[in-house]
């Protein structure tokens, strides 16, 4: 009888120990799944409320540098068999510390890549004979940003020579706040032929610029018919005014329905009240390409490179302007998709042919001209022909008021007998500021 009770004990004791040795087994895989969410999906695990978890409790920047405070005080602490990590205390380790400790190295990565990237990140395509109006945008870039910029710019292999050339023959202290890349035009190889044509030459690649440049977060896209008057750095902060279902930014084609062009003429769905102009667009690209769009041709709602083909396919024979259509047909399904910013960052033609409407230019001037329509290189609007010219002839180092302004306003009272050269004063109101601003650091930085 009493071998069957000690045999009794012996059991119950290694029953007591089994138990406890699973509870330990099982505590460390749900703590590691937790760890698992967070690090591939961001996912909320279930101790989210503890002031040490892997969680950024606040986004950006700070949510990382708050959590890298927490993984300082990781590093005192070490996990072994006899010190579990739910014995540390509370305010050290929320989950297991040879977990946390992993991320320290990313973390700190991130933190140290976000705060070093003041780039905005610019891209063109250029086809046939763009090469000249290009090189005068990015001049006009370069001239009046402050922080440092990244050129994307798409081109027929034929142009990238010239190109490389040009950029490399700016002075050394102007290449230096700036980066180029060049890429050939790039389309699906079943339907390249397609796209290429469509509308102009080359300017479908635009929409397939989430697709190429996989690595880049959010971009800037210019038309080469783009002069900025103001810092790029300030387009692109209004990436911060996103709210979290946007993923574009464009300007309203017209101000004026009764000259509208979508509003009268359209034969397919385009967005809001007169459409949008994609001449100039700012696009959030890794929400572009995670996005699931509404459309109709399918119930199913389609990712961005899903959608393309089929909706050129639906309305080819019903669009005008080409990819600007097809972004009309897109952000008329998906509205909350997209940010619309003022006309004075994308001042055309339109708002000044027929007599001042845009509203926000007369009061604070123009931000970004384009010249669309070939206005640069004809006699039609002189005033944006003037804009130009002046940018173009302006060689780096010289004054800027001297050199730039004053021409620029000489020959803006010559073209009072347009419209728009009625409203020049609005095309260099904007500019102004701009050229007072560089001189002002320019003479900052020789004291």
């Amino acid at each position: 009888m009493r071998c069957y009770l000690h045999t009794f004990l012996l059991c119950m004791i290694f029953v007591f120990f089994s138990f406890l040795y699973v509870f330990n087994q099982l505590a460390s895989t749900l703590e590691d799944r937790d760890g698992w969410r967070v690090k591939e999906h961001g996912i909320p695990g279930r101790k989210s409320h503890d002031t040490g978890h892997l969680l950024r409790k606040r986004p950006g920047l700070e949510g990382l540098r708050d959590r890298e405070e927490g993984l300082d005080r990781c590093k005192s602490q070490s996990v072994s068999y006899w010190k579990p990590y739910w014995r540390l205390p509370a305010d050290v380790c929320g989950v297991n510390c040879l977990l946390e400790s992993s991320f320290s190295e990313r973390l700190n990565s991130a933190v140290k890549a976000g705060s070093r990237d003041e780039r905005s990140h610019l891209a063109v395509v250029a086809c046939g004979p763009r090469l000249e109006e290009t090189i005068t945008m990015l001049k006009s870039a370069v001239l009046f940003s402050k922080k440092p910029l990244h050129f994307y710019i798409f081109a027929e292999d034929e142009l990238h020579k010239s190109f490389r050339n040009t950029l490399e023959s700016w002075p050394r202290r102007v290449r230096a706040r700036f980066n180029s890349t060049i890429y050939p035009i790039t389309f699906p190889k079943e339907n390249a032929r397609e796209w290429k044509k469509l509308f102009k030459p080359c300017a479908s690649q635009r929409l397939f610029l989430p697709l190429i440049l996989k690595e880049v977060d959010s971009l800037l896209y210019v038309d080469t018919d783009i002069i900025f008057l103001q810092p790029v750095e300030d387009m692109w902060a209004l990436l911060s005014q996103f709210n979290s279902s946007q993923l574009a930014a464009m300007a309203p084609e017209h101000e004026e329905p009764r000259i509208g062009w979508y509003n009268r003429f359209a034969r397919h769905p385009y967005y809001g009240k007169t459409g949008i102009n994609s001449g100039v667009m700012l696009m959030n690209m890794t929400r572009l390409r995670e996005t699931i769009f509404k459309n109709d041709m399918t119930t199913v709602a389609l990712k961005w490179e899903e959608m393309l083909m089929p909706l050129l396919q639906k309305y080819k024979l019903n669009i005008t302007w080409g990819d600007q259509d097809l972004l009309n047909i897109i952000f008329h399904h998906n509205p909350e998709s997209l940010y619309m910013f003022p006309c004075q960052w994308n001042y055309r033609p339109d708002h000044c042919i027929y007599g001042s409407n845009c509203q926000q230019a007369e009061q604070e001037g123009v931000f970004i001209l384009h010249g669309n329509r070939g206005v640069y290189h004809d006699d039609k609007q002189p005033a944006f022909r003037a804009v130009y010219e002046a940018i173009q002839k302006y060689q780096f180092g010289d004054n800027l008021e001297t050199s730039l302004l004053r021409p620029l306003e000489t020959s803006l009272q010559t073209t009072t007998h347009t419209y728009c050269g009625r409203a020049s004063h609005l095309l260099t109101k904007r500019l102004k500021q701009s050229i007072m601003s560089v001189q002002q650091d320019a003479t900052q930085r020789r004291r």
